[in-house]
């Protein structure tokens, strides 16, 4: 695991697009294209914003990337919660990317657990068997969740599916996600989580006991390709 700590968000998200860049690099010269897996949130609209900007977009082949999401809320792609249209708004739509190549997790008139079990196709015609995404994108709640994998809910002990999608009751809204096996797949994760109220739960992940039921974002594995951005008030 690698962690770094920034002294301000500036520099995080600049890193953060940095590292984007770069590995879209290596892997479009190892195979020719670079499959990612996003997250919403303020943290990935920055980033994007910034890999929208000419310093950053003309660095980047967008023909030969392929968009997934790491989870969405199941909600029209043209709601203000979707996660997808984020990142239409501030990427998607600012770039030359092939638009056959990008895969929202959201289709009108399907029911989510159905389209769950698509969306884990498309993942296995792109990728293969092995399913192994170049690049994940992380954050991190308040409460531990990373993706839509939230505390107490059985998508937790999820062994075999790359995909689901559930009822959270708390939020009273279906949530489809990719689940732990297949995050612990990727060639390279980066979680992005910062501020005071990411303190407690961001120490418990890495120093606490391991209770994923109660801090889901260990069942991610910390391993060498595991990078995680953070700053002083999260780790101090």
């Amino acid at each position: 695991m690698n962690i770094t700590v920034f002294e301000d968000l500036d520099t995080l998200y600049k890193k953060a697009a940095d590292s984007f860049v770069d590995l879209s690099k290596n892997s479009i010269e190892k195979h020719d294209r670079f499959t990612v897996a996003l997250s919403g949130g303020s943290s990935p609209k920055a980033i994007f914003k910034l890999l929208a900007t000419q310093e950053y977009a003309d660095k980047i082949e967008w023909n030969k990337v392929w968009f997934f999401w790491v989870d969405e809320r199941w909600v029209p792609l043209n709601d203000e919660k979707s996660n997808a249209k984020m990142t239409y708004d501030t990427l998607l739509d600012q770039v030359p990317v092939n638009k056959d190549q990008i895969f929202p997790m959201y289709r009108d008139g399907i029911e989510p657990e159905v389209y769950a079990q698509e969306y884990e196709h498309s993942i296995r015609i792109v990728l293969g068997e092995e399913g192994v995404f170049d690049f994940i994108l992380l954050g991190m709640g308040d409460d531990g969740h990373t993706a839509s994998l939230f505390p107490g809910e059985n998508i937790l002990n999820e062994t075999e599916k790359w995909v689901d999608a559930y009822y959270l009751k708390p939020q009273e809204m279906y949530r489809i996600t990719l689940t732990a096996p297949i995050i612990n797949k990727a060639e390279n994760i980066l979680l992005v989580t910062f501020g005071e109220s990411k303190k407690h739960a961001l120490n418990e992940v890495l120093n606490g006991e391991h209770n994923p039921e109660i801090y889901p974002l260990q069942l991610i594995d910390r391993k060498e390709n595991f990078h995680l951005f953070t700053d002083n008030k999260a780790m101090n």
